[in-house]
This record gives structure tokens, C-alpha cells and sequence, in this order.
């Protein structure tokens, strides 16, 4: 059913680490999806009414056509089984090709129990002579996006170009009103979000990217794939 399914802690996340490349793949035909785990509450400005509408706003403006939550509990996520099982289901109905998940090294602990939940969920959407529903599933790769709180210099394994996606980034971004509000102080946070990908872009010679990890190989089928 999918290409993609993009695995985020909380509304935003996906936006923050790789809104310009969710709308790529859409550009390119590919079909994408989004799981929210958590509805991001409770936060300093938002409630979960505000959120979900926020959330709806950002995924007009991707044109997103799938995008779920899985009701997992804001600052107390887990890898528990009940929430392996519940993902791994969700995994066996949207039967993606790639997952994407958050980089695995963070200072938040929702960002690093949901890199352990999507691994082992993605473990067990494969398993037979189970009570999980649908038909066994097992995604090619886990690919890994940058949303961290850490101030880390990172490594990925690759970047994608988003220069002519980048307004469409900026502008799901900016639905996110109650996570990103205008302040005094510069610069915000969507200023430095911009200039990341542009620092990002400039290491593979375009005007915007967005970096992602991989613990596994990633297979070309020749140079010609580069640019």
C-alpha cells in the first residue's frame, strides 16, 4: 500500500526532520505515510484539539493522503510489547517498502524509545503464528531522520536535495503555530531549521538538504544514481 511510512514521535517531527523529502516522494509518485505516535500533549501553548488541527493543516499543505496516530502516551513513550504489537500491525496494513524513523541518539527520551519500538516493531510484522492482524510484512530498510535535541555534528549516509521542495517544508512547518511561535529573540526556530538544511545543501552542492542515517547498507545500482 505504501512506499513510505514515516514513524514520528509527536505531529511535527516529521516535518522538522524531512518534510522537504516527504514532499519529494510524493512529487515523484511514490506514496507516503505518516504515523504520529503520540499526540505531542501536553506542551506550553498547545492542547490536543489545537494540535490535531494543526496536524490537519500541515498535511494539507504536504498533501499528504494517509496519515494516522497511534495513541501512544506524550512523555511517557515506551517500546512495550502492547505498543510493538500495535505498530507492528500498522506495519503489516500499510505494508511500506522503507520506514523512516528518529536518529536513535537524542536527549529525548520519546525520540529514543520510538527508534526502539519502530526496529523491534519492524521485527515483528514479519512473524507467523501470531494474533497480530493482516499478513506478514517485513520492510527492505529503516532509514533514520534528523529531529534531535542534542547539539550533536552529525554523519549520515546520505543527503537528499530538497531545493525544490523547501517552501512546501516551510510552510507545513509553519502550520505548527503553538510548537513554533513567533518570538523577539533570533534567531527562532524555524530560522534555524532553514539554516540547516541550507548548511546541508551546501555539502552536496545545492541550496537546500536533509540528512538521514542508515545502520544498514545502502545498494546502488551504479554512479549514475549520484550526482
Amino acid at each position: 500500500m505504501l512506499d513510505a511510512l514515516v514513524i514520528a514521535p509527536h505531529p511535527d517531527d516529521a516535518e522538522l526532520g524531512m518534510g522537504g523529502t516527504i514532499a519529494l516522494m510524493l512529487a515523484q509518485g511514490l506514496r507516503v505515510g505518516v504515523l504520529d505516535l503520540t499526540d505531542g500533549e501536553p506542551t506550553p501553548l498547545g492542547s490536543p484539539s489545537l494540535r490535531a488541527e494543526e496536524t490537519a493543516a500541515a498535511t494539507a499543505v504536504l498533501a499528504l493522503s494517509w496519515r494516522e496516530n497511534l495513541g501512544l502516551p506524550n512523555r511517557r513513550l515506551r517500546a512495550t510489547l502492547a505498543a510493538r504489537a500495535a505498530l507492528a500491525g500498522v506495519i503489516r496494513r500499510t505494508r511500506p517498502r522503507w520506514l523512516f524513523a528518529p536518529y536513535g541518539v537524542d536527549a529525548h527520551p520519546d525520540h529514543t524509545a520510538a527508534t526502539r519500538l519502530v526496529e523491534a516493531a519492524r521485527f515483528w510484522a514479519k512473524l507467523t503464528k501470531c494474533d497480530l492482524p493482516g499478513e506478514p510484512w517485513h520492510p527492505e530498510r529503516i532509514y533514520s531522520y534528523f529531529s534531535v535535541h542534542l547539539k550533536l555534528i552529525r554523519q549520515p549516509a546520505f543527503v537528499v536535495d530538497i531545493s525544490s521542495t523547501w517552501e512546501i517544508k516551510n510552510r507545513c512547518l509553519s502550520c505548527y503555530a503553538s510548537q513554533f511561535p513567533p518570538t523577539a529573540t533570533k534567531p527562532t526556530t524555524l530560522d534555524r531549521v532553514k539554516t540547516a538544511a541550507a548548511w546541508w545543501g551546501s555539502m552536496i552542492g545545492t541550496a537546500y538538504g536533509e540528512p538521514f542515517a542508515s545502520r544498514e547498507p545502502v545498494a546502488l545500482r551504479g554512479f549514475t544514481d549520484l550526482f
